[in-house]
């Protein structure tokens, strides 16, 4: 009897569990329904995996009900993912068609280098286009086409991105940006983001903001089992790139390993004096844990070294050309270049997965780095200045002295003044001891320098003598330690209705100081302020001696701390002609400066902790889509949400005191935008509308200001109560011209303006408090960084060989320069004198000085060919990508005014000098680029 009730017990558990599996099965075909054989196909979360039999068929097997995510992948053809819902004894999914693309079949290879994806001081573009390159036409025209180097998608700057791993940002929290440096190298692992979200539409894993949001999943078991190896071959930021991927597969007994490597080098980039050295790394551990949970441990860094480029005035261009860098010069035989990055901020992440029944996952993610950002920077004390392209040291400094004060007496230039002129321009472009940083007079000087013992009767410290350094590099070093812990869980309430909720908690500190890095043959430096006099110079009153030495901290140290709690609910409903999804934010933070230098200026308010800033931010996104048939779509993103300010917008000059920045709040941002959508056989269609809205938002320039002979301030000047409005519309369409010849048609359209007149303030290191500037008159000035309309269009032929070639047509037009805000207040026109405008002050010459240059409009030529292989078991292929195939070198990448001429008489005077001489500092594009990869997988 027990052995029957035991045989009935055990019928019906192996029943339950039967009825509880599915087989998944679908035909895979290519172009005109051909069959693909051997193409990959996986279940990744349960780990579940097939190929594609002769006709293209394949059967995944013994898989629970639920909701997942299949993947295909098929060398040739995109990459193809969809979510799929198992049910019953059979999910047959029918026919999957799979694009023909053979340029698929290169491995990771992106044309952009790291100057393309960083916004750091060589160029004001953002990354976000790549990010949005497995789209439609009109993504992948921005990230490849257009930019991101070029181009801005809707003007957005990589400060409205989200990039996630395993749910944790990659922003920062001092300027809220993303630094792609701290994965760049790794493409093999970062090819194929699990969500993109483009602009404002809702994501699964996190609110979002403007420019979208990419989610990676780094599990091991995600990852194409084998091996990749690639060498490319480049002549951007580095010449060479290595890179190296292995992973195991899921094997028997639940484990999964991947492992990634890289190295990108040039001994000299494209522009003079430039250099990089970078490595980088990916490890990803899984174990599974039963059939509901599975643990995984991620770490992954990118040690960094590299030389910037500085941005120059025309007259420097014009003298030595585009590739002209002031930042370097000769020493030893060897080129040496003052503004050297050294980055390296490694993280680990330790996921816990957990599948709750049949419906529901919990994802929680915990996560530590900690690393180091050091950017060098010459500096000098009681020093004329050391840059060769400070005004004095320019031909037209001589020029402007000599017209102006000949002018004055009535009297020509003479044939002696002509001469010096002549002979500066002629040491410009002849003598780099000139034109470039001269270090082996800076270590003269250094030599020179008398020391004894004291500074303006302040004792250097513990009988300290010998040489004081007039000239020292010094590094501005950023140290940040990160603890995040993120929680994703997602569940389907019904068939058609899906809710995903995220909790995430960040706590930051971040300490910031500058450090002696080199005191070029000098025995010490000063922590003395060279602006003052006596004991009232001091960077830090309380410190044991004012004398540093190589290593040791100078002028300021402080910490800054942020811990934020956010969560987001999201829920989507599908019904048989609409789609309707919400998303709802409520973040709180709390951030605070601790300061560890008692500051001359500020002794009661720079040692020791600020005040508490706190604040919330809330926010509700929509998505709308209806279904007008089965090829055409109407979908409406919405959104209505506010943004705490950043660390660095907080405390305006945390240098050197705990102040907070007056008149801060929270931005506000309202978006919305309506799309047609076109899928057909055919032709591929989308037609958008946007309206974006920036209010409040605070904007803070610091920059060293010149004051007297060869010494410069650093100074904060700040933009509060800032508007911005982005109006434009978008035209992306794809056209099979055969199986073979696609066309590509993009259109962007935008007016990206200022929306009102902002208040103004400035802080300097040198002079104490807070100096009120009243209005800025911006409205309707252009916001920089990008062009406002872009074009392009290009054909690509695909062989049925697995071979390619496509070029493109791109032009960029509404470019205008970043506009300083001082020139634009009363003050500009107001005489400190007498309090009232300058005589001569009329309308039409204040439009005429003020007004915002706009840059030409520019034609770029792109073009791409490649090649795949199959041989045996292994595959291979190479492709070649030229970029502005015509070395078009006068399109500007960025460039800014400089504030330098604030008054009306001055800045009038400018005008009319035939060299200016503080006229915008420009970058400009490194003309003809190329990117060549070859790689093996087996």
């Amino acid at each position: 009897m027990n052995k029957f009730l035991l045989n009935i017990f055990v019928f019906v558990l192996f029943s339950q569990v039967y009825m509880a599996q599915s087989t998944v099965s679908a035909y895979v075909k290519g172009n005109e329904g051909k069959p693909l054989a051997d193409a990959e196909v996986s279940i990744v979360s349960i780990g579940k995996t097939a190929k594609t039999d002769k006709v293209g068929y394949f059967e995944l097997r013994d898989v629970p009900e639920g909701n997942y995510l299949l993947s295909i992948t098929k060398t040739g053809y995109t990459f193809y993912s969809k979510d799929i819902t198992v049910k019953g004894k059979e999910t047959d999914l029918g026919d999957v068609q799979l694009e023909y693309n053979p340029s698929s079949a290169d491995v990771g290879i992106v044309t952009l280098t790291d100057d393309e994806l960083n916004a750091d001081e060589s160029q004001t573009q953002s990354g976000v286009g790549l990010l949005q390159a497995s789209r439609d036409a009109f993504s992948r025209a921005s990230a490849f086409e257009l930019g991101p180097y070029w181009f801005r998608p809707r003007g957005v700057d990589n400060r409205y991105t989200d990039v996630l791993f395993n749910g944790i940002s990659m922003s920062k929290n001092d300027d809220g940006r993303i630094d792609f440096s701290n994965w760049g190298g790794l493409n093999d692992v970062t090819r194929y983001p699990m969500e993109l979200a483009e602009n404002i539409t809702p994501s699964e894993y996190t609110f979002g903001n403007l420019g979208g949001v990419t989610y990676y999943n780094t599990r091991a078991s995600s990852y194409r089992k084998g091996v990749s190896l690639a060498y490319s071959f480049t002549n951007r930021s580095y010449f060479h790139r290595v890179m190296a991927t292995y992973n195991t597969g899921l094997t028997k007994s639940g484990w999964a390993f991947t492992a990634s490597a890289s190295r990108r080098w040039a001994d000299e980039g494209v522009i003079d004096g430039t250099y990089q050295d970078s490595y980088a790394y990916f490890l990803s551990l899984e174990k599974r844990l039963g059939k509901n949970h599975a643990l995984s441990l991620t770490t992954f860094g990118s040690p960094t070294r590299r030389a910037s480029n500085s941005p120059n005035t025309q007259e420097a261009y014009d003298l030595l050309g585009k590739n002209y860098n002031s930042y370097w010069g000769w020493q030893d035989g060897e080129k040496r270049n003052e503004r050297i990055r050294n980055v390296f901020e490694p993280i680990a992440m330790l996921t816990h997965y957990w599948k709750i029944g049949k419906q529901s996952n919990l994802n929680t993610t915990l996560s530590y780095q900690q690393g180091s950002d050091a950017r060098s920077r010459l500096d000098w004390f009681r020093a004329n200045s050391a840059s060769p392209t400070y005004y004095r040291n320019l031909p037209s400094w001589y020029q402007s002295l000599y017209s102006e004060a000949d002018s004055d007496g009535g009297t020509a230039i003479t044939a002696a003044e002509l001469a010096i002129i002549s002979n500066v321009r002629n040491s410009w472009l002849n003598d780099q001891s000139y034109s470039q940083i001269n270090w082996n007079n800076l270590y003269q000087a250094n030599a020179n320098v008398a020391s004894a013992g004291s500074y303006n009767g302040v004792s250097y410290g513990n009988g300290i003598t010998g040489k004081r350094a007039a000239y020292l590099v010094l590094e501005d070093v950023n140290e940040d330690r990160t603890i995040n812990l993120n929680s994703h869980f997602d569940t389907k309430i019904r068939d058609n209705w899906k809710l995903n909720v995220n909790f995430n908690y960040q706590n930051l500190q971040s300490d910031n100081f500058r450090r002696v890095k080199d005191l070029l043959g000098a025995d010490f430096g000063l922590n003395y302020d060279d602006f003052s006099a006596g004991d009232e110079g001091l960077f830090d009153v309380d410190g044991t001696q004012l004398a540093v030495f190589q290593g040791d901290k100078i002028e300021y140290f402080y910490t800054l701390n942020r811990s934020s709690y956010t969560t987001n609910i999201s829920t989507e409903i599908e019904l048989p002609r609409w789609n309707v999804t919400l998303s709802a934010l409520a973040s709180y933070s709390e951030s605070q400066r601790e300061g560890h230098y008692k500051h001359y200026l500020y002794q009661n308010n720079s040692k020791g902790k600020s005040d508490l800033y706190n604040g919330w931010d809330i926010g509700m996104k929509a998505r709308i889509e209806f279904k007008i048939d089965g090829k055409n779509y109407i979908a409406y993103d919405g959104a209505y949400f506010t943004i705490l300010p950043s660390l660095n917008e907080i405390f305006a000059n945390p240098r050197v005191n705990n102040v907070i920045s007056p008149n801060i709040s929270n931005q506000i941002i309202n978006s919305n935008d309506l799309s047609f959508i076109h899928r057909g056989q055919k032709l591929k269609l989308r037609v958008s509308g946007y309206y974006n809205e920036i209010k409040n938002a605070t904007e803070i320039a610091r920059y060293y200001a010149e004051a007297g002979e060869g010494q410069e301030y650093f100074v904060a000047e700040i933009l509060t109560n800032l508007a911005k409005k982005y109006l434009g519309g978008e035209v992306a369409a794809e056209y099979k011209i055969t199986n073979t010849l696609t066309a590509t048609a993009v259109a962007s359209y935008g007016q990206f303006t200022i929306n009102n007149n902002p208040n103004v303030y400035l802080l300097s290191d040198d002079i104490q408090g807070i100096q009120d500037m009243g209005t800025a008159y911006m409205k309707d000035y252009h916001v920089a960084g990008t062009p406002q309309q872009a074009y392009s269009f290009g054909l690509r032929y695909n062989s049925p060989k697995f071979w390619w070639i496509g070029a493109s047509v791109n032009y960029l037009a509404g470019n205008y320069l970043d506009i300083s805000a001082l020139p634009r207040t009363q003050n500009f026109v107001n005489n400190p004198l007498t309090g009232t405008p300058y005589t001569g002050v009329t309308e039409e010459q204040l439009r005429t000085l003020l007004a915002q240059k706009r840059f030409d409009d520019q034609l770029m030529l792109n073009a791409n060919v490649g090649k795949s292989f199959l041989i045996g078991k292994y595959r291979a292929g190479i492709s070649i990508g030229v970029n502005n195939v015509l070395n078009n070198r006068d399109y500007v990448t960025g460039g800014f005014e400089q504030a330098r001429y604030s008054n009306y008489p001055d800045a009038l005077l400018e005008s009319q000098r035939s060299t200016p001489l503080f006229g915008p500092k420009l970058w400009y594009d490194r003309g003809l680029s190329y990117f060549m990869n070859v790689y093996l997988r087996f």
